[in-house]
């Protein structure tokens, strides 16, 4: 302990004074910046406690004084008062003064009338005392205190081992960790008389207390008195720094915080003896970076290493900081502090954390922005400023449009890299409904602001929004159009009159029609009013009709520069007329000339027209010649009938005329051969190979039958 400390416990005045600077040259500051009271039973309201000395050798100019104890004020005379009875301060007022030309900062620490510093502790805790204890039998072996670190030489003598009945004709043995135990011959002891050795240096923070056992025995190794336990503790010595093990170290705190807000927590281990002075840590800030606005933004206590801001929340304001992060070089030193200490440091870095206490402004009042009709996308970009950490939700911005936007045709949103409100057209504008457009918007932050701020005139902007003309193209009415007609109407038939409009209003310009898709070609329309005739024939049976409907699209071209075009849809639904014959399915069949099954098959009818000018079919045979009928047609339902034969054939090929008739008005009629071919059929194979030489048609029998009966009248 420094002299002047002693002085101070040994003789406590009220107030010590421990620097002096009123002989020197002047130096800007407080002429004392430390000082030590012994803290009374109870500060009283308006009694002078001590007298601060500033100069900053320009005049004291717009000089103020900030305490870090709100109860606590200095007068202008620098006199340090309390403005109110006062039992409970802490262990520190910080007392902060400013000039115009310069700013320092006191520590006053108050101590108790009893309060000693660097006060011996125990060195070591023993059950018992260290007197000689009672042992069982003859052996007295009392603990053995060794100091760690010595040096040599060694062995060197520590201790020594009694027997009450004396050693003639026998031995002591020691045993234990440190003699025959890892580690193995630390400690030895004389076997004639029990002085106990030790053969090194020793190490308190590898092993603090050795625990051997010590036994008599007699020449042939036999024991005759023990074992008797043997302490050996070796005393600490100051040879550990104090260290800080957890870092980093960081820590916040919000801006605008009161004085005396806790930050953080430092904690640094000592391995040294933990109830001894040798690992009792004090804690001091050795620098702060930057120093601005003040060297002194933070106080650490010395015992818990708790740090807590000492400046006026107007001080911590991250808004006007050179940085918003502090690092701190903290010193811990063990011996309670005193300079024979050792020490240790660690950086603590304080981030000064953001408050929304700034209101986003935009950068101007008014905005400007043009857009052509028809058109969509962001139309202007609006710029704010924000003083909060651009990180933070209180710098983040949020825009609305409070007025002009009853047909929703505007949206903003925020850009998130530059904070920009990206105005967007998202309903095309018509420049003939309104050529000009006044938008009022709002910015707020995410976060809410803090109370005593609030969104002012600057937080608002009016957008003026221009709306350019372009040539929009004519537009039909109907969009699709839809027309009925028959099919097969006479060419030249008048379809429709389309009707297109231009929505250019103020430009009166004149419209011409074209055909632009008329996948069957069947459509011309009229350039001039629009007159959609027909060319072909309509078919509804056409490809190009897709469920009933043909599908045909006109341009409509106004007069502009350059022209502007609309394109209109037309939907032709045809209704059908009975023009499509029925036709016949299967037109081949087979059968075996010994089956016993003459249902030979089973025919089908299709018709491409609508109902009703398809089903029922009606079906026929042609009438059948000769002596004997062969088959017969027989109608299964309104789609189907069956070929019947009525005897068994040779093999042979038949051609067999098969007429059908839709419903149609007036009904259509189809004649088609169902070819019937005969087969010889073994062993479930059908042979239908000769049937091409053996070929008879009713046709070909009718014509040889005809010429026979022709010849027998010749």
């Amino acid at each position: 302990v420094d002299v002047k400390s002693l002085f101070l416990f040994f003789f406590p005045p009220q107030v010590l004074l421990l620097a002096c600077a009123e002989d020197l040259e002047c130096v800007p500051g407080f002429q004392q910046k430390v000082f030590y009271i012994e803290k009374p039973f109870e500060f009283i309201e308006d009694q002078l406690v001590l007298n601060l000395k500033f100069d900053d050798c320009k005049g004291n100019n717009k000089l103020n004084f900030e305490v870090s104890n709100p109860d606590f004020t200095v007068e202008l005379d620098g006199n340090l008062v309390a403005l109110k009875n006062v039992s409970e301060v802490g262990r520190a007022l910080f007392v902060h003064a400013r000039s115009e030309h310069a700013e320092d900062m006191a520590e006053i620490f108050i101590l108790e009338a009893n309060e000693k510093r660097g006060g011996l502790k125990e060195i070591l805790k023993l059950e018992g005392n260290l007197g000689i204890p009672r042992q069982k039998r003859a052996i007295l072996a009392t603990p053995i205190l060794i100091p760690e670190n010595q040096r040599p030489p060694f062995p060197r003598l520590v201790g020594k081992v009694i027997r009450s009945e004396g050693t003639e004709g026998v031995k002591f043995r020691l045993s234990g960790k440190g003699v025959d135990q890892d580690p193995k011959g630390i400690f030895r002891i004389n076997e004639m008389n029990g002085d106990v050795s030790v053969t090194r240096t020793l190490d308190r923070e590898a092993i603090a207390v050795y625990e051997l056992e010590v036994e008599v025995v007699d020449m042939n190794g036999k024991t005759i008195d023990g074992p008797v336990r043997l302490d050996i503790s070796v005393i600490d010595q100051n040879d550990n720094r104090p260290m800080f093990k957890e870092g980093p170290y960081v820590g916040h705190v919000m801006e605008g915080s009161a004085t005396g807000t806790t930050v953080m927590r430092m904690a640094a281990f000592d391995a040294d003896d933990a109830s001894t002075d040798n690992a009792l840590l004090r804690y001091n800030i050795l620098r702060q970076t930057p120093t601005k606005p003040s060297p002194n933004m933070f106080y650490i206590d010395p015992e818990k290493g708790d740090i807590v801001t000492v400046v006026s929340p107007a001080l911590l304001d991250r808004e006007t900081m050179e940085s918003p992060k502090y690092e701190l070089v903290i010193e811990a030193k063990d011996m309670g502090g005193m300079d024979v200490g050792l020490t240790g440091t660690a950086t603590a870095t304080i981030l000064i954390d953001d408050k929304n206490d700034h209101a986003p402004e935009f950068t101007k009042k008014e905005f400007q922005a043009t857009v052509k009709e028809g058109v969509t996308g962001v139309i202007v970009n609006l710029t704010v400023g924000d003083r909060d950490d651009p990180a933070t939700g209180a710098w983040r911005a949020v825009y609305s449009i409070i007025n002009g936007n009853p047909g929703q045709s505007f949206e903003i949103h925020t850009n998130p890299q530059t904070n920009e409100g990206m105005l967007s057209v998202v309903k095309p504008l018509d420049y003939e409904i309104s050529a000009f457009h006044t938008l009022l918007i709002k910015v707020e932050n995410e976060d809410p602001l803090i109370p005593d701020i609030a969104y002012g005139p600057s937080s608002t902007a009016t957008v003026q929004i221009t709306v350019e003309d372009v040539n929009e193209g004519p537009v039909f009415h109907p969009n699709p159009m839809t027309v009925t007609k028959q099919e097969n109407i006479p060419i030249g038939s008048v379809v429709l009159t389309v009707n297109a409009t231009d929505p250019d209003t103020l430009q009166h310009q004149t419209i011409r029609y074209s055909v632009y898709k008329d996948p069957a070609g069947w459509l011309e329309i009229n350039p001039t009013n629009g007159t959609v005739g027909t060319t072909a024939v309509l078919d509804r049976e056409s490809p190009f009709v897709q469920n009933n409907v043909y599908t045909a699209l006109f341009l409509a071209i106004d007069s502009g520069n350059p022209p502007a075009t609309g394109t209109g849809t037309l939907h032709i639904t045809l209704e059908d007329v009975n023009d499509n014959v029925p036709s016949l399915y299967p037109t081949l069949a087979k059968v075996c000339d010994d089956a016993k099954d003459l249902r030979v098959v089973v025919l089908g009818a299709s018709d491409k027209d609508l109902h009703p000018n398809t089903d029922p079919f009606k079906f026929e045979l042609s009438k059948q010649s000769g002596p004997e009928k062969l088959w017969r047609i027989n109608r299964l339902n309104n789609t189907h009938a069956q070929v019947i034969l009525l005897q068994n054939l040779k093999k042979a090929n038949y051609n067999i005329p098969i007429s059908v008739t839709d419903s149609g008005k007036p009904p259509l009629t189809n004649t088609t051969e169902l070819r019937l071919q005969v087969c010889t059929c073994k062993k479930s194979k059908m042979d239908c190979s000769a049937t091409d030489a053996l070929h008879i048609s009713l046709t070909l029998i009718l014509l040889s039958l005809l010429s026979l009966f022709c010849k027998s009248f010749a």
